[in-house]
């Protein structure tokens, strides 16, 4: 179980026909809620055939008492697990290259990895390779801060038992995608930086893009935050560990001219798109099913420190939807469906966020220590300014968004709990998944 990893969107709503024109202005007070009640600080974009319809920057890339620095469309955020379709694409490259096949085995690169010679790169593309996932290890997120060479890793991916015999399942694992960066280093023999800029930077006209390093605040990028009696920088995670699954900084117009360009095959083949949207069980090469009502739409998620993101494409009306955010407690997923309601004439809710709040007492009933027969992870409750936390084991806490009484979720994980006050329990939901903790 992932508990916060960045899981699948989805959302299904009933399309009706209108006449009425584009709802811009409710989108703009939806934002302008989202940003006086602290709710979130954000930079959204969403395009029908190339053309804009709907830019916002929303909060700060930089909160300092002494200068602080207002977010544009053109700030920077660190986009997370957006990396592995840019990953995944560089790869299809070389498949029409001949320099390597979705059947290639492991072991050609990497044979000290468990399993290797049994896990092919299509496996690894789809998160059906069964290689532990080693940010879903405690170790990582007290180590996450600091660098590490590609031998610390590889040592770090040997040590691990395989999660499951290779393709029985789809378990998502940013461990793949690390050794997939490696292998595009190894088969080209130039960095995996230079691959990107040579690859589909320069091909696509992307000059907001670049991969790794420490944050650049002076270059326009913004760091990350958590609000509690007001925003709180976040940590900055070493980009040296999540490398190809996690290392790249962006901007929406740029990710949303990567998307456009990818759907009108200008950096793969019919042939390659037509591998990377091909779902089995959850996945994709590089992308996730994102269905709109009866619209078929693909894109990713990411998840680094205090960013957050979400992109999408919907190829039957070349619609495409990026959201970022550095400090966020409200859903990506509603911005993106906001956006998309909007672009479909449907009406657009603004929530009551003064009646989402909770009383101390409430608050109090769900608080403490929760641990699990089904999984060896602790699950700590906590509430802090009326708001509720969930802190699994040692990594970070995240803000619990209240559903109705007793149940809360954490949409950037798909992630549901429903408490048992009286009784000292709760369940959590994950993946279809529920498992029982108890105070």
């Amino acid at each position: 179980m992932k508990l916060i990893l960045t899981a699948i969107v989805a959302f299904l709503f009933t399309l009706s026909a209108s006449a009425q024109q584009l709802d811009i202005a409710s989108l703009d007070r939806l934002f302008d809620s989202l940003a006086v009640h602290n709710q979130s600080m954000a930079s959204v974009l969403l395009t029908h055939k190339g053309k804009r319809v709907y830019e916002r920057a929303i909060g700060y890339a930089v909160v300092d008492s002494a200068h602080s620095v207002k977010a544009t469309p053109d700030t920077r955020y660190r986009i997370g697990s957006i990396t592995k379709t840019f990953t995944a694409t560089m790869i299809m490259q070389l498949v029409e290259e001949n320099k390597l096949t979705l059947d290639t085995r492991l072991d050609k690169y990497f044979p000290t990895i468990p399993n290797a010679g049994q896990v092919t790169i299509e496996m690894m593309l789809r998160h059906r390779s069964g290689i532990y996932n080693f940010t879903d290890e405690d170790a990582y997120w007290k180590s996450n801060t600091q660098p590490r060479t590609r031998a610390e890793m590889l040592a770090i991916f040997e040590k691990h038992a395989p999660a499951f015999t290779p393709d029985a399942q789809s378990t998502y694992s940013n461990t793949n995608y690390v050794l997939l960066g490696y292998m595009i280093e190894d088969i080209t023999r130039k960095s995996y930086e230079r691959n990107l800029q040579e690859r589909i930077l320069s091909r696509v006209g992307l000059k907001n893009t670049r991969f790794g390093g420490k944050i650049e605040s002076a270059k326009g990028e913004a760091y990350s935050y958590s609000f509690g009696k007001r925003w709180e920088k976040d940590k900055e995670s070493d980009l040296s560990q999540p490398a190809a699954a996690g290392a790249i900084v962006s901007t929406p117009r740029d990710v949303t001219a990567f998307m456009e360009a990818l759907f009108e095959h200008k950096l793969v083949s019919q042939k390659s798109l037509g591998e990377m949207t091909r779902i089995v069980d959850v996945f994709g090469i590089g992308l996730m099913p994102i269905p709109f009502d009866e619209k078929k739409g693909f894109g990713h998620t990411g998840g680094i420190d205090g960013f957050r993101s979400l992109t999408a494409y919907f190829p039957g009306d070349s619609l495409a939807a990026t959201v970022f955010s550095n400090g966020a407690d409200y859903s990506l997923n509603d911005m993106l469906i906001a956006m998309l309601r909007t672009h479909y004439k449907l009406p657009v809710t603004i929530p009551d966020f003064k009646a989402m709040q909770l009383s101390l007492e409430e608050l109090e009933r769900y608080v403490g220590e929760y641990v699990s027969q089904q999984i060896p992870v602790r699950m700590t409750i906590s509430h802090s300014n009326n708001r509720l936390y969930g802190k699994p084991g040692d990594q970070p806490a995240f803000r619990l968004m209240p559903v109705k009484k007793d149940v809360f979720k954490y949409d950037a994980a798909d992630l549901t709990m429903e408490f048992r006050p009286d009784a000292k329990e709760l369940t959590i939901t994950q993946d279809g998944q529920a498992l029982l903790f108890t105070k």
